[in-house]
């Protein structure tokens, strides 16, 4: 078997001989060694095993807890995945099934046959490394609906899960969210994720004239008005056993919400210049930027209409608080454009990285969007600068309200580096794997916990 290179093999054994000839019968795997909790601590943190051999009768302490013990629930607090194989002595069956109830893969009893205890490295191995694939896919096929969308930040990710648990339903959903924060893509998302076999039908409702926009929502019958020389079906009949979103419906005349509620209430329509009732079936998704409790408090939107688009909110954050999105967006976007314009994708300089994470971002997704297509027709050669982006580095504002229990702090700072980490290398795991100083395996654990994708 090839073991994973960044993935040794743990063998603590206090028995600095046996240690010896441990590693030798195991000379197949890379090993690391140690002979206490602490060095056992020291060298897991620097290594990051995908198997550990423990002497489980390490010497106890002074308040006569056996020290095996000790070092295997450490071990297991550091990576709930790796396999932990226990050496017991051979009238201490109670003590090993105790370490197999607390988290330890298997136990052999001494002396150990070298060729039991290879083969039985050698299966730890493999179920590592099926489990670490298993989560590698799992983590890939959830985020197979949202293909359009690329993010790693913990925020984004969390609103992506919850479309994701609201798709099977009809409720109606309403996105909340700045311009050009991706409200299409995650309405097109839902729809994906839904069991709807009808279209997905997106109409603009600040971007039609209001004389206009209840025909094309409604559609129109012959002879409705000049030049309705044939009956047509509007954007509602269109999506019928689909998904109607209705973009920017903050901007919705007062009229025409008045004739939507009763849709969302009946789920039956009239064309303009018709007198027959249309039963339909749409699944709506109401989008956007505009404050609508402001807008109710000012007359400008119905309440009533409000609570019916509002059965599940979702509120996007924008691009200045989705880390690591910024530089993992402009990789996407470099290599898209430079496809399309037939050149070599271009990377991005250390001062480019920085000022895209400098920056503050007012137009979203679409600004960075923007921004990249220019600095790839403009970029001197293969690689993308500040200047061609027309941004400089500027130092990140300083939080005051940052949080001071420590083990928030620690889970905040390790998911911020991973997102960083994956960002910088354009997603490549075994460069993030290298920047960050530890295994594929440990990296896949630590996505999995921190829940980046």
């Amino acid at each position: 078997m090839s073991t994973p290179r960044h993935a040794p093999l743990l063998i603590v054994e206090d028995d600095l001989s046996l240690q010896k000839q441990l590693k030798w019968s195991l000379d197949r795997f890379e090993s690391v060694t140690a002979d206490d909790v602490a060095s056992a601590v020291l060298q897991f943190r620097r290594s990051s095993p995908a198997v550990v051999t423990m002497d489980l009768g390490l010497p106890p302490d002074r308040d006569s807890v056996s020290e095996g013990f000790r070092c295997l629930e450490k071990l297991l607090e550091l990576d709930p995945g790796v396999k932990v194989i226990v050496l017991t002595g051979q009238n201490d069956q109670d003590n090993a099934l105790r370490a197999i109830r607390m988290g330890a893969y298997d136990f052999l009893a001494k002396p150990v046959d070298p060729d039991v205890l290879s083969l039985t490295v050698e299966r730890a191995y493999r179920l590592y490394e099926l489990q670490q694939e298993n989560r590698r896919l799992q983590m890939q096929q959830s985020s197979d609906v949202f293909s359009g969308l690329i993010t790693r930040d913990p925020g984004m990710q969390r609103v992506c899960r919850m479309i994701e648990k609201v798709a099977p339903s009809d409720a109606t959903v309403l996105l909340l969210g700045e311009s050009g924060t991706g409200k299409e893509v995650l309405a097109q998302g839902l729809h994906d994720a839904s069991r709807r076999k009808g279209r997905f039908v997106a109409i603009n409702c600040a971007a039609i004239p209001e004389t206009l926009l209840e025909s094309e929502l409604f559609g129109y019958e012959k002879g409705a008005f000049t030049g309705a020389t044939k009956s047509t079906l509007g954007k509602i009949e269109t999506a019928n056993g689909g998904t109607l979103m209705l973009d920017e419906i903050g901007d919705l005349p007062m009229p025409l919400q008045a004739k939507l509620l009763r849709f969302l209430q009946e789920r039956v329509i009239e064309r303009v210049g018709g007198r027959q009732e249309i039963p339909i079936d749409v699944r709506v998704v109401g989008a956007t930027h505009q404050d609508l409790q402001a807008r109710i408090a000012d007359g400008r939107f119905r309440e009533d209409l409000y609570y019916r688009l509002a059965e599940i909110v979702v509120e996007i954050p924008p691009l200045r608080e989705r880390v690591g999105d910024p530089v993992l967006l402009a990789h996407a976007f470099a290599r898209r454009f430079a496809t399309e314009m037939r050149r070599p994708v271009p990377t991005l300089s250390d001062d480019a990285v920085r000022a895209l994470e400098a920056h503050r971002w007012p137009g979203n997704v679409r600004e960075l969007q923007n921004m990249l297509k220019r600095a790839v027709i403009m970029a001197e050669d293969d690689r993308i600068t500040a200047l061609d982006l027309g941004l400089r580095a500027a130092p990140a504002p300083a939080d005051d309200a940052a949080t001071l229990d420590l083990r928030t702090v620690r889970e905040n700072a390790e998911r911020q580096a991973v997102i960083t980490a994956l960002a910088r290398t354009d997603g490549n795991i075994v460069r993030t794997a290298e920047l960050l100083g530890i295994s594929r395996p440990t990296l896949y654990d630590l996505m999995s916990r921190l829940q980046v994708k």
